[in-house]
């Protein structure tokens, strides 16, 4: 292995937190990349650069926080051309979310050209690598921030707005609002999610893929059969690998390499229990990657 990543799953696991290890002993480490040294599948080879991200490592399967692994064939996916182990984990699982999350709105009939995009927690990872993406494609990005110090490295990233988290996170007595998301990413869940789904437009949806604000849903059903609204649920982990290869395919093309290289911040795996309460905290900006050799 050469590099694993931090992500809020990985923060909860190293700091003790409850809810992810579920079998112990266990070697944390949500994603990994590396090259393979032996394999028993003829889908793979020595010398294959590699990623794992997300499936089940860190709960049930040892993860990357180590200098070697042991993987399930089906776990690994052959890094496409162009992208290095260190970009890789750039990406990790909050950037693979971040993609499914976008192709999910797409299959829901999002396209550019139309209403803005809301993305939140915008400067954290899954947040970071959707603005840039999105930019890509074309699309008017609007970002939800609490971080004031994060603006000027938001716009960087290609949103053309930034708005405070308070904005969409401040509770409503009203079960609908005007009209204004033509589709959304959410990293945050809780009362920001409820406030985007009072706002978002006629037969929109939102990729909801976070936790960090909280796992209630204080809602009602008006936003989805007055306006036609679609929540999708984004699940990183049951993934086969098809469509983990798409979802890379995809990464490999639309996310701009410049924009993901500026995002990421490598550090040494001594320092990942110290990060894991940064993360926690929501104090981490972009990508932090692990390099488990350092």
């Amino acid at each position: 292995m050469a590099y694993s990543s931090l992500n809020y799953k990985d923060g909860l696991a190293v700091t003790g937190k409850p809810g992810v290890i579920r079998s112990w002993p266990m070697v944390p480490g949500v994603d990994l990349a590396g090259t393979v040294e032996e394999s028993t599948s003829e889908d793979f080879s020595p010398g294959d650069e590699v990623v794992v991200t997300g499936c089940g490592t860190s709960e049930t399967v040892w993860g990357g926080y180590a200098q070697k692994a042991r993987i399930r064939s089906e776990y690994v996916v052959k890094l496409p051309a162009g992208i290095t182990l260190q970009q890789a984990m750039g990406v990790g699982t909050a950037g693979f979310t971040a993609m499914q999350s976008v192709m999910a709105l797409e299959d829901r009939g999002m396209v550019p050209g139309g209403r803005e995009i809301a993305v939140t927690g915008a400067a954290g990872g899954v947040g970071s690598v959707a603005v840039a993406i999105l930019a890509k494609l074309g699309y008017r990005v609007v970002a939800s921030s609490g971080r004031a110090e994060m603006h000027d490295y938001l716009k960087a990233l290609g949103a053309t707005e930034i708005i405070d988290r308070a904005v969409l996170a401040t509770p409503s007595k009203k079960s609908i609002e005007s009209e204004r998301w033509g589709g959304a990413v959410d990293s945050v869940g809780g009362d920001t999610l409820a406030g985007l789904l009072r706002t978002m437009a006629i037969g929109t949806g939102v990729a909801a893929c976070g936790l960090a604000g909280g796992v209630t849903l204080n809602t009602t059903v008006i936003p989805f059969i007055i306006r036609g609204v679609s929540l999708l649920g984004i699940d990183s982990v049951r993934t086969n690998q098809a469509q983990r290869r798409a979802v890379w395919a995809r990464l490999s093309r639309d996310l701009p390499l410049r924009a993901l290289d500026s995002i990421i911040d490598v550090q040494p795996l001594s320092n990942v229990v110290a990060l894991g309460e940064q993360i926690l905290q929501g104090k981490t900006r972009g990508r932090v990657v692990i390099d488990v050799n350092a």
